[in-house]
């Protein structure tokens, strides 16, 4: 005599679980019913109504393993692709990089770091900053802030990244609404901002956009931000590219930070060249 599933209390059953409760509820005696077409009776329909309860059985005893107390799926988090790193080794071959900060910096170590490339009809821009606020870079024909366009990554306060597109009206930076970015990528992490995006080379004449296939000086710029809204630069004089950058130029430029541009002024060098000339000749 073979047990059927009656025989089994259903807490044994779910301890069992599906698999095995399909072994123990088919029989060689239950299937050569089955094959008639009837049930213990002789009822036609037998078949159908146990694999029916079957069913209805496994279907809500797997639901309630994924259902919390209340009958709510339980929340699963969306899949997060990690940010990829800039390589800095790409730098001046690839694409064109420029590092501000201490000599030797990359771009987790610059006071500031971009990096720009052409990707078909679109040019690729990679920024990061040391700041918890924003960082962005401005493109202009005079080396001056007022009239530029801008694009700019702002962390909020919900722990985002986001990808905003200003224009400069004097030393104030007006957001437009109108945001050429897409591609967008942002991260927060140890204290940078860093973010991806790309924007089209080529775009209809407009005030606050500008042409990226025509060569512009380059602003340089990050600071603190309060409750996702940039607030003044973080230095008096952020800096500015001394020539204008081709995007079909992939240079690899370096800008030492204020601290380290001491002894690179040439007053700095005469006097000290002065300095070491008193002390190898002496006083009279």
């Amino acid at each position: 005599m073979h047990p059927t599933m009656s025989s089994f209390p259903l807490p044994l059953l779910l301890l069992l679980g599906p698999e095995l409760w399909i072994e123990v509820s088919s029989s060689p005696t239950d299937d050569s019913a089955l094959r008639g077409g009837h049930g213990e009776h002789g009822e036609p329909g037998h078949k159908e109504h146990h694999k029916d309860s079957y069913s209805t059985f496994a279907s809500e005893f797997l639901e309630s393993r994924y259902l919390s107390d209340d009958g709510y799926p339980f929340p699963t988090a969306p899949p997060v692709d990690p940010f990829a790193r800039i390589k800095v080794i790409d730098c001046g071959v690839t694409k064109g990089c420029v590092r501000y900060g201490k000599p030797g910096c990359d771009a987790e170590t610059c006071d500031y770091f971009l990096s720009y490339r052409r990707i078909g009809t679109d040019v690729e821009f990679e920024l990061s900053a040391d700041t918890d606020g924003w960082v962005a870079v401005g493109f202009s024909s005079d080396k001056k802030m007022g009239g530029d366009d801008v694009m700019g990554c702002v962390h909020d306060d919900n722990g985002r990244v986001r990808i905003h597109h200003f224009y400069n009206v004097g030393q104030w930076a007006k957001e437009i609404k109108r945001n050429p970015a897409r591609d967008e990528e942002g991260v927060f992490d140890n204290g940078r901002v860093t973010c991806r995006f790309k924007r089209p080379l080529y775009v209809p004449r407009e005030e606050t956009l500008v042409d990226l296939h025509l060569s512009w000086y380059y602003l340089f710029a990050w600071g603190p931000a309060i409750q996702g809204s940039i607030t003044r630069h973080d230095i008096d004089s952020p800096p500015v590219s001394d020539h204008m950058i081709s995007i079909y130029k992939y240079v690899d430029v370096f800008m030492p930070s204020t601290a380290y541009q001491t002894f690179n002024s040439p007053l700095c060098l005469l006097l000290i060249v002065a300095l070491t000339f008193y002390l190898l000749m002496g006083t009279p």
